[in-house]
């Protein structure tokens, strides 16, 4: 839709003072802080038409107005400005990366951490699925007669410790036999190629394997098993201080969205098929629980391969031209601190 230059920059003004409020805005408010070139009777009957159009709407008949799902894709998507981020928040939130760099959980943790903290909403990591992770190299240590630890390296260089029990006992040069094996055959695959694979030996040629191997290729399955995705939040009390959040049912609904994890990585799933940063809004969100809400997602990678999603989400008003930059920068870097530990 295309909007005359008076109703853009009527828009524009009502979004940016809801952005700072939270309040329905009246034409006065915008006449005396923007000193548009147009009366307060103008600017009242510019408001009137984007109502009927469906970017604004009226709480009450003496109310201002206040963006709607509508309004806000229009401004998103054709208006709004980003702001770069300065130079001393990238540079914080790379130090910040480096400094956890070889500890996965606290990369993650900290990405989330880090988001939050300069959005001022709550932050999001979709940690990568263990099954998608590239092998380079793996390892098994017997730490006692039946709790075997698994070193995995992934092709990122980074390192993932799993333990697991056995419900035998292996000695460790047969496990050393084992991960040999698979360091010479199965490099490169994702775990979840490697488990499949191995499956697929084990029904090819059973006669091939004696007892002690048919028994690693057990232990085997059980250390390549597919765990749940993991997702990191900080921040959720951010949300909760704004008005819109008040209400006890609306703050029950998206303080339970925020512990079942699953709608929210529903919808960064997406991000990571689209393979690019997205905006979503209201509605868009799919869900009743966060129907109040803005969403800006973007995907982070491992060389060229998408691997995980991360995230900010707030109210509906949050400031998208902070917001966004943000979440470009912050997949930027965590890919960068990825790709250096190779």
């Amino acid at each position: 839709m295309v909007l005359s230059e008076r109703a853009r920059q009527v828009l524009e003004a009502v979004v940016n003072v809801y952005i700072e409020t939270g309040e329905p805005v009246g034409s006065r408010v915008i006449w005396k802080r923007y000193h548009l070139p147009m009366s307060p009777a103008t600017i009242r009957n510019v408001m009137s038409d984007l109502e009927e159009l469906g970017f604004f709407y009226q709480p009450h008949t003496s109310a201002g107005r206040v963006p709607t799902e509508k309004g806000w894709r229009f401004y998103i998507n054709t208006m709004l400005e980003k702001r770069p981020l300065s130079d001393a928040c990238r540079l914080k939130i790379k130090q910040s990366l480096q400094e956890a760099t070889y500890n996965l959980e606290k990369v993650f943790t900290e990405s989330s951490r880090l988001l939050s903290s300069y959005s001022h909403q709550a932050g999001i990591v979709v940690a990568p699925k263990f099954s998608r992770i590239i092998l380079k190299h793996i390892e098994f240590v017997k730490l006692s007669k039946n709790a075997i630890l698994a070193v995995i390296v992934g092709a990122t260089g980074i390192v993932y410790h799993k333990i697991i029990s056995a419900p035998f006992s292996i000695s460790q040069r047969h496990l050393g036999r084992f991960a040999n094996y698979l360091n010479s055959f199965y490099t490169g695959l994702t775990l979840g190629e490697v488990r499949q694979r191995l499956v697929e030996e084990m029904k090819k040629d059973k006669e091939k394997f004696d007892a002690i191997w048919n028994r690693i290729f057990q232990l085997s399955q059980r250390v390549l098993q597919p765990e749940k995705e993991k997702i990191y939040i900080e921040g959720t009390a951010n949300i909760l201080r704004y008005p819109e959040f008040t209400d006890v049912e609306v703050m029950k609904a998206l303080l339970i969205a925020f512990e079942e994890k699953s709608i929210i990585t529903k919808l960064l799933e997406r991000t990571m098929y689209d393979e690019k940063l997205q905006v979503f809004v209201g509605s868009d969100l799919a869900s009743d629980k966060l129907k109040e809400c803005g969403m800006v997602a973007s995907p982070y990678r491992s060389g060229k391969t998408v691997i995980g999603t991360v995230a900010v989400i707030g109210p509906m008003r949050m400031n998208y031209s902070i917001v966004i930059p943000l979440v470009e920068y912050m997949a930027q870097a965590l890919s960068e601190v990825l790709v250096q530990t190779q």
